[in-house]
């Protein structure tokens, strides 16, 4: 279904009832210990919005408090197309899901359980099979439904974690490190698989990840995560060039982006 068009003025235009995510003078503690204090981000509709930082930064903190789990301070927004307040509906994939690798749970039971009242020994009405059919569709997981939940690989379990929290689609989505040791050709298919799932549904999408390559080459916007608070946020190109960023990471993007343009002026007299 359509959704009307985004009338706020801040925001660009999008197919979905959430228009942007405010987070104003956000600020989480833990047992007294300040975490995150002065955090300051909007996230526009469609965007994939990619949270790097170092290890213990509060990246995954900060999504926790998005969805409620953790309590914090400042301000929290959801804007809806007609500009007021809304609660969207989340998604969310862990950075791991610890699993009895000898339990007879498949992907459908799991499935199942988090839609139905239905005992897994009953069995499931096609319906619901083909429901779940086409949920792992989304994430070229279908062909894992009757798989135990304990044999799948790495990479196999976030696409099934990714497809329910998919079911239904929601507004905004949050991943946080869904694709820790998962090998590269495992990272490229997922990242590629969100791209795609971004740009059918309209998705806002929150990214915590430590893969900067993929990050620089998906994200539309990523925020620097650093003493307690996001010290820039911008583009791949203006955030990967920040010196605050190339002294923590150890990396100088500038030549790669430098390149790109380069390559993309090219194509472009080309043409």
């Amino acid at each position: 279904m359509k959704h009307p068009k985004c009338v706020n003025s801040e925001c660009k235009t999008c197919e979905c009832n959430l228009c942007c995510t405010k987070i104003n003078n956000f600020g989480v503690k833990r047992s007294g210990i300040e975490i995150l204090k002065d955090v300051n981000l909007h996230i526009h509709c469609g965007d994939l919005t990619a949270v790097i930082g170092p290890n213990g930064a509060g990246k995954s903190t900060l999504l926790k408090a998005i969805l409620g789990e953790i309590s914090h301070t400042g301000e929290l927004q959801f804007l809806d197309a007609n500009n007021g307040i809304t609660r969207p509906s989340m998604g969310y994939v862990p950075q791991k899901l610890d699993l009895d690798s000898t339990s007879p749970t498949s992907v459908l039971d799991l499935f199942a359980a988090a839609h139905t009242n239905i005992p897994i020994w009953v069995g499931y009405p096609k319906r619901i099979r083909e429901g779940v059919r086409e949920s792992l569709a989304r994430t070229h997981g279908e062909h894992l439904i009757n798989k135990r939940l304990g044999g799948l690989s790495g990479g196999e379990l976030q696409r099934v974690l990714l497809a329910l929290a998919l079911d239904p689609i929601p507004h905004l989505l949050l991943l946080d490190e869904p694709v820790s040791g998962i090998d590269q050709k495992g990272l490229e298919l997922f990242y590629q698989t969100v791209s795609t799932l971004r740009k059918n549904y309209d998705l806002s999408i929150i990214l915590v990840s430590h893969d900067l390559n993929l990050v620089a080459e998906y994200a539309d916007r990523v925020a620097f995560v650093n003493n307690k608070t996001i010290e820039c946020c911008g583009t791949p190109q203006e955030v990967f060039t920040n010196e605050k960023v190339i002294q923590t990471f150890g990396l100088d993007w500038s030549n790669r982006f430098q390149k790109d343009e380069k390559d993309r002026v090219a194509n472009a007299l080309m043409v």
